[in-house]
């Protein structure tokens, strides 16, 4: 193809060895039986083999089937009992037609004979090209001379010669196999890839393709020999056997091996075991079992291992005689309307997911999260509940300090008929959950940071010990926190015939009760008092929205002038910081939230006092050149108590941009010319001077074969709630597909408060019928585990129907590994 040339130079440029090291690996696999475990299994009725599509069986044929023949010329042999057709032969047969330049058949041995451009096509699709075709009636028993098979799982099969015997054995000498389609430009071309073999036997019945003297060329060049090998004939998809190989290497585990071995159970059941010896560390026992049932599906997957040198991982958390993991996940269906699922993990310690290669993406986790949960939804309903734990992957993370969620229940109801002629809606949420610590972060440069084993800091965790509310700020609470709340909404919208104008009056009821129990651990008391208490409060809230739309109709396209007020009557909060501050800590207030009834995210806070919120907005829809929208407006404190201006334990609503009677000013610009390019901005301009305080931009393009993404933010410090310093950067990715089967894709993100890139990937992928190959490195510089940047590069070649290999190398920690599938 013409794609094998572009495809050798870049062999030659990235390094030849590689190729030569991921085809080793690939054969090392087909060595052992390699199976596809792609899926979680299904029960599925077995497909028929590939031999058995082009020589058909007898029980596949029809008994009554008439033989049709149509022929140049029709010669009978009556003295040696044969006939000849001759001349553009076409004989049908049971729906496979043969073609050849004669065909002679014989009546005594009952086989027929064809020769000549003979060509093959069976009923179901498979072609056969031969230079002469010696076969049997029935096809129970034949051989070909020059013989090329095509199927439609576009696989090729050529040999000098063709036997079958029994029914159900082909043997091809000299054979060679390939998934690779022929070079338009030059067919004698080799193939991207291929196989070759003195010998290939598929045997039917054990549904496997075994090679004799068998040697693997990629682009017509030999990369590995093996004397024997076999693998599954490509209708199967689960099979029992050993899978390729993966190969490790780590400066404090040594160098480990693994060959796992799959077992297909049943055909909804299997499991794969592996034994991983370390050079360093001793024996890695792995296991992984799948289950498929009528209603669902289940995972569980274990590793444990006794290390021999734990000190190797010095004050790391990897310094530990036995380390291990124990992962379940699975999700069943009730009905059609509810199911239910579970993913949970047990670890050893922090790091045992990365020391040992437990994890199967290229990126480092930061946390495991374990639940059960229960969903159901109907059409006008939601719910969901689900009890959660946390555990911190990072060597600074205190697992101590992170909640255990025991359950969180939101159920939702939109009831279906008018009510007072607008809509009714309810919602419940209740939350209860415990914490061991305390969990501080810092609001002062002055605060003492705390660090962990290896001596690291971590400047967004403040010090227990040397806690106080003028240094630090608490993110969680230590002890047991229940809440239950109950929201109800009502609203509707009147549209005025004449003016145009829209009017949407609406009124809430919240009530809130929490029963709350807080552990006297170290320094708690400088912000709460530790012991238990009863809360309940209330808020009720009324209002109105208004909009406005001046219209205007052009030649050139439409335009709408908005206006938009609405105004909010309620109490004040009560309670502020009696309630702990668990879910409403996440507070951006930007063109999303300006007309919410509650900024607040969660419902540990609930906004009070009276307010309006105010906009003008902007639509222009430009006939072939797209459209515009801009929102530009503020939110006022009428009267009451402010909610934003009054701190809880986590300072929420300080430095928000609320916190004043006058809020920043906030806006929103998107343009979309067309529908291969978009354009948003979101600002938050300072009240006072119009300064940027938040800033936000991103941009999407796509051409023929280029994507390109850009987001840009500057938000500015905001130490009241942890951010002590300006966050500033810019990402760009983009995807650049250079050649049919060529595309490169990278990213890079550039800190500019520092002046330096904190992350960057590059990749490049080919992919065609038969071969797909992808390298992909990524730098990531915000480890706070080690001072030193992550670097990883990943390696993935598949041969199609043959399997799947792959390297990896962690470059930042002198960490390698190999595997394939």
């Amino acid at each position: 193809m013409s794609g094998a040339s572009s495809l050798g130079r870049l062999f030659s440029c990235a390094g030849f060895a590689l190729l030569w090291a991921v085809s080793f690996c690939v054969l090392a696999g087909i060595a052992g039986a390699q199976t596809l475990p792609k899926q979680i299994p299904q029960s599925q009725s077995a497909e028929p083999s590939l031999t058995k599509r082009f020589l058909k069986q007898k029980n596949k044929r029809d008994p009554n089937a008439k033989m049709l023949v149509t022929a140049n010329e029709m010669i009978y042999d009556y003295k040696n009992n044969k006939v000849h057709a001759v001349g553009g032969v076409q004989i049908y047969y049971d729906g496979g037609v043969l073609e050849a330049d004669k065909v002679t058949y014989d009546r005594v041995s009952n086989k027929m004979f064809a020769e000549g451009n003979v060509r093959y096509k069976a009923k179901d699709g498979n072609v056969i090209h031969a230079n002469a075709l010696d076969m049997t009636q029935d096809f129970r028993e034949a051989f070909v001379d020059s013989m090329l098979v095509e199927t439609p799982q576009r696989t090729r099969f050529a040999a000098s010669r063709a036997d079958r015997t029994e029914g159900n054995i082909t043997v091809f000498s000299n054979g060679v196999y390939t998934a690779c389609e022929p070079c338009r430009d030059d067919p004698k071309k080799p193939p991207l890839w291929q196989v070759k073999a003195a010998r290939i036997i598929h045997n039917e019945g054990e549904r496997k393709i075994y090679y004799e003297n068998g040697t693997l060329e990629i682009l017509g060049y030999p990369v590995a020999y093996l004397p024997f090998f076999y693998h599954p004939d490509p209708t199967v998809k689960r099979q029992s056997g050993f899978l390729p190989p993966h190969v490790y290497s780590n400066n404090r585990t040594g160098i480990g091996i693994e060959v796992p071995y799959f077992w297909s159970i049943a055909p909804n059941m299997d499991a794969t075991v592996a034994m991983v010896p370390f050079t360093r560390q001793g024996l890695l026992a792995k296991a992984e079992f799948r289950h498929r049932l009528a209603d669902g599906a289940y995972l569980i997957r274990a590793a444990g291992i006794n290390q021999t040198d734990p000190q190797a991982f010095g004050v790391l958390s990897g310094n530990r005689d036995f380390r291990g993991v124990l992962e379940a996940s699975g999700e069943f269906n009730i009905n059609r309307r509810w199911v239910w699922g579970f993913d949970g993990a047990l670890l050893s310690d922090k790091s045992v997911l990365n020391d040992y290669h437990l994890e199967k993406q290229l990126t480092q986790a930061t946390e495991r999260t374990s639940q059960i949960y229960l969903i159901g939804q109907k059409d006008r309903s939601y719910f969901d509940m689900r009890a959660i734990s946390f555990y911190g992957l990072s060597e600074l993370d205190v697992n101590n300090q992170l909640p255990i969620i025991h359950p969180v229940i939101d159920y939702s109801y939109f009831f279906g008929n008018p009510i007072f002629g607008g809509e009714l809606s309810y919602k419940i949420n209740f939350t209860s959950l415990s914490r061991q610590e305390a969990d501080f972060a810092p609001i002062s440069k002055l605060a003492a940071f705390a660090t962990n084993a290896a001596g690291n800091s971590d400047t967004s965790r403040c010090l227990a010990t040397a806690a106080t509310p003028a240094t630090c700020l608490v993110r969680g609470l230590p002890g047991d926190y229940s809440r239950f709340s109950a929201q109800l909404d009502w609203r509707r919208t009147i549209t005025s015939d004449i003016t145009g104008i829209q009017f949407t009056p609406f009124a809430r009821m919240r009530a809130d009760a929490a029963s709350v129990s807080i552990d006297p651990t170290t320094n708690i008391s400088n912000f709460v008092t530790p012991g238990s208490n009863e809360l309940i409060r209330a808020m009720p809230a009324v209002g109105m929205e208004v909009r406005w739309p001046f219209i205007s109709v052009h030649s050139w396209g439409t335009q709408t002038l908005e206006p938009i007020v609405q105004t909010i009557f309620r109490p004040n909060e009560t309670k502020i910081g009696l309630f702990p501050n668990e879910d409403a800590q996440s507070l951006v207030f930007d063109d999303t939230n300006l007309f919410a009834i509650d900024k607040y995210s969660g419902y540990d806070r609930v906004e009070g006092g009276s307010r309006v919120n105010y906009g003008l907005q902007y639509t222009a829809n430009v006939h072939r050149y797209g459209m515009v929208n801009v929102l530009f407006g503020q939110s006022y404190q009428m009267f009451g108590q402010n909610s934003y201006s009054i701190a809880d334990m986590a300072n929420t609503g300080l430095n928000s941009g609320l916190e004043d009677r006058a809020s920043d000013y906030v806006s929103r610009i998107y343009f979309q010319p067309t529908g291969r390019f978009s354009f948003v901005t979101r600002f938050r301009f300072d009240k006072d001077d119009l300064s940027i305080r938040r800033f936000e931009a991103e941009t999407t393009s796509r051409w023929d074969r280029l994507t390109l993404s850009t987001i840009y933010a500057r938000y500015e410090a905001q130490p009241e709630i942890g951010f002590l310093e300006r966050r500033h950067g810019i990402y760009q990715t983009a995807t650049y597909k250079f050649h049919d089967y060529w595309s490169l894709t990278g990213g890079v993100r550039y800190d500019l408060e520092r002046g330096k890139i904190d992350f960057g990937t590059l990749g490049i992928t080919y992919t065609d019928e038969c071969i797909a190959i992808s390298a992909v490195y990524v730098a990531d510089y915000t480890n706070i585990i080690t001072s030193t940047a992550v670097q990883k590069f990943l390696v993935r070649v598949n041969l199609r129907t043959l399997g799947e290999t792959g390297f990896k190398q962690n470059l930042g920690s002198q960490v390698t590994s190999a595997s394939g599938n």
